[in-house]
């Protein structure tokens, strides 16, 4: 059988979609001078040791035209001991009721979504409901304006579009090109934020804003520009995570028929079904830290100073863990991925991610008998290959 990598042609640096596993645990990329984590193991010890493969380091590697309000406030950007403080606080307001509580409105958010569509035989699933879903989701959590939401699809739109298609692998002009045009997406983002929190404080919200800025720890409380930094973490891995969630689980279960016969057959599978896409298809195919010291990974000697791609992708299809990698299976068990990291930077947001994959899945099994990739328009990837994941699925539809 014909992978769904060479089926669709994903980007080629993603090897292991193709059933080629990596030669090396650990590898060094002489051209790139930066070091690549593909086990699983390796990249379970690599999260593990935050003081030797850190999150802040990567900021200077950014070209200088990112700025620092890319990355100011930023949890993914931070190490022990200011992330540990600013997690906790964040956490108490972020709390598992916040998220629970909000399964009723992304059901219903879903349903308008798909009624927009409704009698349509053809359409583009991601601009239909897998990128205004999550979008509206974290700026209703935040307060933003009905009127103001459709701002942020847009800039979001921009930003991953812009940053979804260059890596560290392109050259430093093409890196600060897409940096630069990424950023005047950014900030027009982060300007209206500020001036939002900024009306916020003026009165009290009984709401996840109202929440951050009454929240505090050791007598210690957020910053605008921490509040800032947040929001725009829940936008940026909400966008990415469930955006390509759902459209990832929408190409493998075209691919693999059977599966999505089986899924069908039996709702229960839905949450293994979630997991397995992750697996199978991690949208954040990579992360990226540097070490701040000399450390051994795998008996390979990595220096100081060097930057290190930590492959969640790559640790998803290792058969030391996962028996037969390539096939995709709802049912799984144990299913360890890390398709939302580990360690102190495990996704914050990874519980209301899977609610809002569950919930769109489920309403897309209940409205329509059959959905398939339209053959003839097929879908378009990102470009970048440290993700994985489509900015148009047009897909063929049949209502029960």
């Amino acid at each position: 059988m014909t992978s769904l990598a060479a089926r669709w042609g994903i980007h080629p640096g993603q090897f292991w979609l193709y059933g080629r596993p990596p030669e090396h645990a650990v590898r060094y990329d002489e051209e790139m001078d930066a070091w690549n984590v593909y086990g699983h193991a390796e990249v379970l010890e690599a999260l593990s040791l935050p003081g030797v493969f850190s999150s802040a380091e990567t900021a200077r590697l950014m070209p200088d035209n990112a700025e620092d309000a890319f990355t100011e406030g930023d949890l993914l950007q931070m190490d022990p001991p200011d992330h540990r403080w600013l997690r906790n606080v964040v956490s108490h307001a972020f709390t598992p009721k916040v998220v629970a509580d909000l399964e009723p409105r992304i059901t219903r958010l879903a349903r308008e979504l798909l009624d927009a569509v409704a009698g349509a035989e053809e359409f583009d699933l991601m601009t239909a409901l897998a990128y205004p879903l999550p979008v509206t989701v974290v700026a209703e959590l935040l307060g933003i304006p009905a009127a103001d939401q459709h701002l942020f699809e847009g800039w979001m739109t921009g930003v991953v579009g812009e940053m979804g298609g260059t890596s560290l692998a392109d050259s430093a002009e093409e890196q600060e090109r897409a940096f630069g045009a990424a950023m005047e997406h950014m900030r027009a983002m982060l300007g209206y934020l500020r001036e939002h929190i900024a009306e916020c404080r003026r009165g009290p919200r009984d709401d996840l804003l109202g929440g951050l800025l009454a929240a505090e720890l050791n007598g210690r409380r957020l910053s605008d520009e921490h509040i800032v930094g947040f929001a725009k973490m829940l936008l940026i891995a909400g966008y990415l995570s469930t955006t390509m969630l759902i459209g990832n689980t929408m190409l493998c279960l075209d691919h693999f028929p059977d599966q999505m016969a089986r899924v069908r057959a039996d709702r229960a599978l839905v949450p293994g079904l979630v997991e397995e896409s992750l697996r199978y298809l991690s949208p954040v195919a990579a992360t990226y830290r540097a070490t701040a010291a000399e450390v051994r990974l795998a008996g390979r000697r990595i220096p100081a100073g060097k930057m290190v791609l930590v492959w969640f992708g790559a640790a998803n299809r290792d058969a030391r863990v996962f028996a037969d990698p390539m096939a995709f299976d709802p049912a799984r068990t144990p299913n360890p991925q890390l398709g939302f990291g580990r360690g102190i930077h495990f996704c914050l947001g990874a519980p209301l991610a899977r609610m809002e994959g569950r919930v769109a899945l489920n309403e897309l099994f209940d409205r329509y008998s059959e959905i398939h990739a339209d053959p003839d328009k097929p879908p378009t990837f990102m470009q970048a290959p440290d993700t994985t994941g489509v900015t148009s699925l047009p897909i063929r539809v049949r209502p029960c």
